[in-house]
């Protein structure tokens, strides 16, 4: 599995290689853009040297907020983001043994069950984790079944909804072309209902 997401080789590397990893780009993508939040966990660990979810949940906390606010930023928001990616690591730490691909490995379980999984941990809501498990059916190898049910819209294949569908410079492209698309839509719904 070679991911292409954020456009550069240590960080999309890292995304490729590490589970935790991976899961912290997911938990970082909101309100910026998909390639800044997947580029966060290389910078985190070009930072502190480790991306171990056993090192970030031991991490004191007001220093973690600085490794956040460093140039450039990890998140626009640093305080906040900060506590969710520590949140984060301290489930796959107690829950999961330290080992993120536990969540979608460990007792060979469905679609729906990752989703379950995925839906429990911190700052993964419903729409986080559909395009988590997403992701990890077109591009990591997931072979759950029901995945792609599970996934709702996101398992679509040829949909270039989410980062699931992000391969390279193309379909990134057309990924944000629908986000763009679907947020015009909601403004002129939004503008019809009032």
């Amino acid at each position: 599995m070679a991911l292409h997401i954020t456009g550069e080789q240590a960080a999309d590397e890292l995304l490729s290689d590490d589970a935790f990893a991976l899961l912290t780009g997911m938990l970082l993508d909101q309100q910026v853009t998909m390639e800044s939040a997947f580029a966060g966990p290389e910078k985190i660990r070009t930072r502190i040297g480790s991306i171990d979810p056993e090192t970030i949940a031991g991490y004191d906390p007001e220093a973690f907020v600085g490794v956040f606010k460093q140039t450039p930023a990890v998140h626009r928001f640093p305080g906040s983001m900060a506590g969710r990616v520590q949140a984060l690591a301290t489930a796959i730490v107690q829950d999961w043994g330290g080992e993120a691909s536990a969540i979608w490995t460990q007792g060979e379980p469905s679609g729906a069950e990752v989703f379950k999984r995925l839906k429990a941990l911190p700052g993964f809501g419903d729409q986080k984790a559909k395009i988590f498990l997403a992701l990890l059916g077109k591009q990591c190898g997931l072979e759950a079944p029901g995945w792609r049910e599970a996934a709702g819209s996101y398992g679509d294949e040829g949909a270039f909804r989410s980062v699931a569908d992000i391969v390279d410079r193309e379909s990134l492209a057309k990924v944000r072309a629908t986000k763009q698309a679907a947020k015009a839509a909601a403004k002129v719904a939004a503008k019809t209902t009032t």
